[in-house]
């Protein structure tokens, strides 16, 4: 088997080059510290099929500015080339499974002098070498020339301009490859002598090796139109986008405009799945009566359904965190907010994971190891709880849509977008907090190419925010399955002799499993002014938050009702009564679950892979202890104050 290692700059087009190299469907980022570990795939059968039949695997490494690792991203890339640690059985075995028989450099035409800094320190190392240059596209539109000959001879290696976009070159990086570094290479000899140079350079020679880079970089390009430059335009955008007001400004808006799209765009889609779903229920109660309808109906499908009508919101929340990521916007986002994270602590190499807790918070507490700073990783690893995941999105949309309905989607999605806000606030005001506590010399260091803006690839967007929605569905599917089971058993049991006719399952309800055990609870959630049913769904979001839903759909939709509107959660949710006739659902009550969800951690993964990255349970534990203890306090104080105020 032969190896081939992908190395490069952030935003060099590498993973774009590993993804039509092996048909993977790997995200592109174009910030640093976005990738902690390596990717590893196979060349792809439509391309294995046009060269003789060699097994050939493709490294993805994290990428990197020099070979002299200040990081741990840049540590993996360098242990993956010089140290071959990654590729052992396991950690107790010294036998290698394989080893890198050559690198593939990645070089940005728009940032060719910079990125020829790196390629220099690979020369150095005596692996067999062949230079990408990436860009095509760009360099093409203002009418530039690379005179590739030139490069060829400067480098002393095989030199190919690639598309990122068609693909063109392709064929012909994987002809070179195979016909110079593999079939003509003695395995043994590689075997033999897998142990290769690594670069150690002096400052003098850095600066001299800046100005041959520059140099070469001038000599390249045979002709260029500065007039229809992309660098031209990213520049005049870059006086606005990264104007330390009107920077802020504008991104604050982008983002409501975002988290307002996520509600009143998703709200068609979300009502016909919401109508599938009732009417699925309706069905199978219908033909089949008994309990097994009612576990299928009213439990399994109502629970899978609560959960599934969120799912375009989903979807068009990555799509457009896509938009702006693949413009090259949100890399401007973190240099803008160097600055002010600073004074909490943090610095902009934290954006990356921050950013990365919108989505999910496992992995980005993962993505921290990139933070050189021990202070600002032990911070960031505790704030990125607060951050609005995904699994959080359908218990908002659910509340706030329970609020203002359909009849005021603007205002939801403003609304949507202050819960966002109000998340990163708690964590800001948490990191402070944190700071005067942790101390650490060690500063942390924001290296980073602002990228050329481009224009955006509308349908990998689309197929990344699918591919998201379906992770979140198949996350999300077992748990809810599971618990689904469980809910419908201890709502549904006991069924005593005298309740074996009624005519209404609410009167089973009450003297179930779920409500015996709930009604002891009940005294934990009365100052929230929430019942034992609403207590009984905030206990089980703790597998999952996203189970809060579905566990509502299940314990409030066993109520009997002959109106389709009412089936429905929020229908029933408008109807939903305390033992004394008063409504359980008011603006204070759901306020006050909505800032428990903002800031309670309740996700047990997040606690464990808190405990896996800061080395003990007891800060995973406290966190989870203290997180909950302030949820709990700030929602009750919400409650009571909104009360006294008539709502």
């Amino acid at each position: 088997m032969f190896t081939w290692a992908l190395v490069g700059a952030p935003n060099s087009g590498k993973t774009t080059l590993y993804n039509w190299l092996t048909g993977s469907k790997s995200k592109t980022v174009n910030y640093p510290g976005s990738t902690v570990e390596y990717s590893k795939g196979f060349l792809r059968t439509q391309l294995s099929q046009r060269i003789a039949k060699v097994d050939i695997t493709i490294i993805d490494t994290p990428g990197v500015y020099s070979l002299v690792p200040q990081s741990e991203d840049e540590q993996v890339t360098y242990d993956v080339l010089f140290n071959d640690v990654l590729f052992k059985n396991n950690e107790q075995s010294d036998r290698l499974i394989h080893h890198i028989d050559a690198v593939i450099v990645v070089l940005d035409a728009t940032q060719l002098s910079r990125h020829l800094l790196l390629a220099k320190q690979l020369i150095q190392s005596t692996y067999p070498i062949l230079f990408v240059i990436t860009m095509r596209d760009l360099i093409e539109k203002e009418n530039s020339v690379l005179n590739l000959e030139i490069l060829r001879l400067a480098l002393g290696s095989n030199v190919i301009l690639f598309d990122g976009i068609l693909g063109r070159g392709l064929d012909e990086i994987v002809q070179n490859l195979v016909l110079n570094f593999t079939l003509g290479a003695d395995k043994k000899d590689l075997a033999e002598n897998k142990k290769h140079k690594s670069p150690s350079w002096s400052l003098t020679e850095q600066e001299k090796t800046i100005l041959w880079a520059e140099t070469l970089s001038k000599k390249a390009f045979i002709k260029r139109d500065k007039n229809k430059s992309a660098r031209n335009l990213t520049n005049k955008l870059d006086t606005v986008l990264l104007h330390p007001i009107l920077g802020f400004v504008l991104f604050f808006t982008f983002m409501s405009l975002l988290f307002s799209a996520v509600y009143w765009v998703a709200a068609p889609a979300m009502d016909l799945i919401d109508s599938f779903f009732g009417a699925a229920t309706d069905y199978v109660i219908v033909h089949w009566p008994g309990l097994v309808g009612e576990f299928l109906g009213a439990g399994l499908i109502t629970a899978i359904g609560g959960v599934a009508m969120f799912i375009p919101q989903i979807f068009i929340l990555f799509f457009g965190i896509g938009l702006l990521e693949s413009t090259g916007y949100l890399a401007r986002v973190a240099a803008l907010i160097d600055k002010p994270l600073s004074l909490v602590g943090l610095g902009g190499r934290s954006f990356v994971p921050l950013l990365s807790g919108f989505a999910c918070a496992i992995p980005a507490i993962m993505a921290t190891r990139n933070i050189s700073s021990k202070k600002e990783k032990i911070i960031a690893q505790s704030i990125i709880p607060f951050m609005t995941c995904s699994a959080r999105l359908p218990v908002y949309a659910l509340l706030i849509g329970f609020l203002y309905g359909s009849e005021k989607p603007i205002l939801a999605g403003f609304v949507m977008s202050l819960m966002y806000f109000g998340a990163i606030l708690i964590g800001a005001i948490a990191a402070r907090a944190l700071s005067f506590f942790i101390k650490d010399k060690e500063k942390s260091r924001l290296l980073m190419e602002l990228p050329l803006y481009r224009q955006p690839h509308l349908g990998v967007i689309f197929l990344q925010s699918i591919a998201k929605a379906k992770s979140f569905v198949f996350k999300a599917g077992p748990i809810i399955l599971i618990l689904a089971v469980i809910l419908w058993f201890a709502t549904n049991f006991p069924r005593a002799d005298m309740l074996q006719n009624s005519s209404t399952s609410s009167a089973i309800a009450q003297q179930s499993y779920a409500a015996q055990a709930g009604k002891w609870i009940e005294p934990i959630f009365k100052p929230l002014g929430l019942d034992w049913r609403v207590g009984f769904s905030l206990i089980s979001a703790f597998a999952a938050r996203e189970v809060f839903v579905s566990s509502l759909a299940l314990i409030f939709n066993i109520e009997d009702s002959g109106d389709a509107q009412l089936r429905s959660l929020t229908g029933v949710m408008k109807t939903a009564k305390f033992a004394d006739g008063s409504l359980i659902f008011t603006t204070a009550s759901v306020v006050g679950i909505l800032i428990f969800f903002m800031i309670a951690l309740q996700c047990t993964s997040t606690v464990a892979i808190l405990k896996r990255e800061m080395g003990s349970w007891k800060p995973a534990l406290l966190q989870l202890f203290f997180s909950n203890l302030v949820a709990y306090g700030l929602a009750v104080a919400a409650v009571s104050l909104l009360k006294n105020f008539g709502y």
